[in-house]
């Protein structure tokens, strides 16, 4: 969940978003508190200071990055509380799908357990693409992924599955493209 320095302590399948609902008092209190500016709105720096991984660290500057850029409709580096709401729904799925898979509680996940959790979302990826992940983001020995390193992953991978169904119209599991807009694509869903 969030850190310590706050109060209170269709992206794949089984994790979509319901339509607009009130902001709930307990989001709202987390808004305030991680809005440092109080200018209404969360910049990924503000986001970053309030989340805390497993290893005690600061979210990466990509993840915040990432996790902002979902929501954040206008583009204008931030996200207002509505979307704030959205993004600590999805924030606290990832890391009710990571703590079931983390069961020693060390903050990080191993190859078999990531592929456990991709599955519970719905996803069968082969042993070498989870290894693939893995060393992506674990630069020191290519063996754990952290909370952080895992919503990165997830992000970048609903991103691209969305990609990949709006022009998979047969629904085949395979489609062609122009090398250029395969570029245009993952540069998109990376950054």
């Amino acid at each position: 969940m969030f850190g310590a320095q706050t109060p209170g302590g269709g992206m794949y399948p089984g994790f979509g978003q319901a339509g607009p609902t009130p902001i709930s008092p307990e989001v709202q209190q987390w808004f305030q508190a991680v809005d440092k500016d109080h200018s209404g709105q969360i910049n990924w720096e503000e986001l970053q200071s309030a989340l805390i991984n497993g290893q005690g660290e600061h979210f990466s500057p990509q993840a915040c990055k990432l996790m902002i850029g979902m929501f954040d409709t206008d583009k204008s580096g931030t996200i207002g509380v509505t979307e704030f709401q959205l993004l600590y729904n999805y924030i606290n799925q990832w890391l009710a799908v990571f703590k079931n898979y983390d069961r020693n509680q060390s903050g990080s996940i191993e190859e078999e357990e990531l592929g456990l959790a991709f599955q519970q979302m719905g996803f069968r990826f082969s042993p070498e693409f989870i290894k693939f992940l893995i060393a992506r983001s674990d630069l020191k020995d290519h063996k754990l992924m952290s909370v952080d390193q895992f919503i990165v992953a997830c992000v970048q991978i609903q991103r691209l599955t969305e990609q990949f169904r709006q022009r998979d119209k047969e629904m085949k599991g395979v489609i062609s493209l122009p090398f250029e807009e395969f570029l245009s694509i993952a540069i998109n869903c990376t950054t």
